[in-house]
């Protein structure tokens, strides 16, 4: 059995940098086991509706602009898997999840930022996911926790996004090492109820989290939100373990978790 991951993906510039964060994706991506595919949920793919990708070959979206040029010449041309799009579609019916398939859009930079790293050749199948913000947390948590068994078969699942992720409060000039304090104390609870698997403290972050109206504004809950997919992905074995906790321009947060093993 494969564990699940949150992992935050950063700036888009996380794909050509080579720093802690990125030395330490690198690292992991050589330790974990090969999977024998990956779902993945992006903070950077929002739907009302649960969206399942069914792709032959992914095409990769460049959905940032003004970074360097080498950027936009990374490819990432995973392929999918329709036996775990199958998979996955029967569970959400099962569940009565609904659900939509696409067969036509590529991976954003949540996904292959995080990829590229992870498994740099491109040559594990991908299924990529949506995210909605508007749904509540257990709901999140509970589309998740639909996919379980699929980790059983060797299929790693990825939520991609950010814990403390607030493109306005980013001091893009100043990358000295320095982190905000408030954005220590948002991370700080979180961490202290993810390993308690506190889930009503967690459902309710919003009201109880410290600074947590700056570390998670309502314009940018999409990027925290994929932590409760991961975590809902080993609702049985509620074990969690911090992997890796950075931070740069003061206050954007790279975490990456594991759950289940």
């Amino acid at each position: 059995m494969l564990p699940s991951l949150f992992v935050a993906h950063g700036a888009p510039l996380l794909a050509i940098e080579n720093n802690e964060y990125t030395q330490f994706l690198h690292s992991l991506g050589k330790t974990l086991p090969r999977p024998k595919a990956i779902v993945l949920f992006s903070a950077h793919w929002e739907s009302s509706a649960q969206k399942v990708s069914d792709v032959d070959e992914f095409e990769t979206i460049y959905d940032f602009g003004g970074f360097p040029d080498a950027l936009y010449r990374i490819k990432y041309p995973a392929k999918g898997k329709k036996e775990v799009t199958q998979d996955i579609t029967d569970s959400f019916t099962k569940l009565g999840i609904p659900y939509e398939v696409d067969s036509t859009r590529g991976l954003d930079h949540g996904a292959w930022v995080v990829l590229k790293m992870l498994f740099p050749n491109a040559d594990v199948p991908v299924i990529s996911m949506s995210v909605n913000a508007h749904l509540k947390p257990e709901e999140q948590y509970r589309i998740g926790k639909s996919l379980t068994k699929l980790r059983e078969k060797d299929i790693l699942i990825i939520a991609s996004g950010g814990t403390v992720h607030n493109l306005r409060a980013l001091k893009m000039g100043n990358d000295d090492g320095s982190i905000d304090k408030w954005a220590l104390d948002f991370d700080d609870w979180l961490g202290k109820h993810i390993n308690n698997w506190d889930l009503e403290s967690l459902f309710n972050y919003d009201s109880l989290a410290p600074a947590a109206d700056i570390a998670v504004p309502l314009y940018g809950k999409e990027h925290f939100i994929p932590i409760f997919y991961a975590m809902g992905a080993a609702d049985h074995e509620r074990n969690a373990r911090l992997l890796h906790r950075s931070y740069r321009y003061g206050n954007l947060s790279h975490s990456v978790w594991q759950f289940g093993l």
